[in-house]
């Protein structure tokens, strides 16, 4: 038996000198050249994943970008007045023979197709037809006013309100004239009880 034993190490010695290890020890792994310069199939799989995220990243920016455009004039279109005086947005002006809409939808497309950034389209129409046809004021200068005083406005209004009930419900009971008692408990019951038998109700 001890021979056996004996036989196994030393063909485990002869097996461990014949392919050299990266490492030392008993747990030492083989080289990439004792594998076959092989790769690991776990890394295959990561390096397909990689593509497979780096594709459908690409798509959603293809996409992404092909729906700029459209989605740049949905926003302008709604950020305009039509200038013809109907006080509708100008994607939603439904006047029959609107002049103004088809012109200016197709100068909005125009400006998307050079380029342009939203705040050079907007001062372009704004040139063009007045301040009006910007739907919002813009948050500079004066037009700061057409922004804030519509919440101060409804603070005044709030606050106004609030002083008014508690004006009402805090007020002093009015005095009454000399000689009059007002009547509480069973003799205030008593008079009810009558006045409505006399009353018949």
């Amino acid at each position: 038996m001890w021979e056996q034993v004996t036989e196994m190490k030393s063909s485990i010695s002869f097996k461990a000198d014949s392919v050299s290890c990266v490492g030392t020890g008993a747990l030492a792994r083989p080289s990439r050249a004792q594998l076959g310069c092989r790769r690991p199939r776990h890394l295959w799989i990561r390096s397909s994943r990689c593509l497979q995220a780096a594709a459908l990243a690409l798509a959603v920016l293809i996409f992404i970008g092909a729906g700029d455009d459209s989605a740049r004039f949905k926003d302008l279109g709604h950020r305009m007045m039509c200038a013809c005086g109907c006080s509708q947005i100008l994607l939603e002006c439904n006047h029959v023979g609107c002049t103004y809409s088809d012109k200016m939808r197709d100068q909005l497309q125009a400006a998307l197709d050079k380029g342009n950034n939203d705040d050079l389209i907007l001062q372009g129409f704004v040139q063009d037809y007045g301040p009006t046809v910007i739907a919002a004021p813009t948050a500079t200068g004066f037009n700061r006013v057409a922004w804030i005083m519509p919440f101060a406005a409804l603070a005044f209004g709030i606050s106004f309100v609030v002083y008014v009930v508690r004006s009402w419900k805090n007020r002093p009971t009015p005095a009454l004239a000399d000689g009059i008692t007002i009547r509480r408990g069973s003799e205030l019951d008593e008079f009810r009880r009558k006045a409505r038998k006399e009353t018949d109700l």
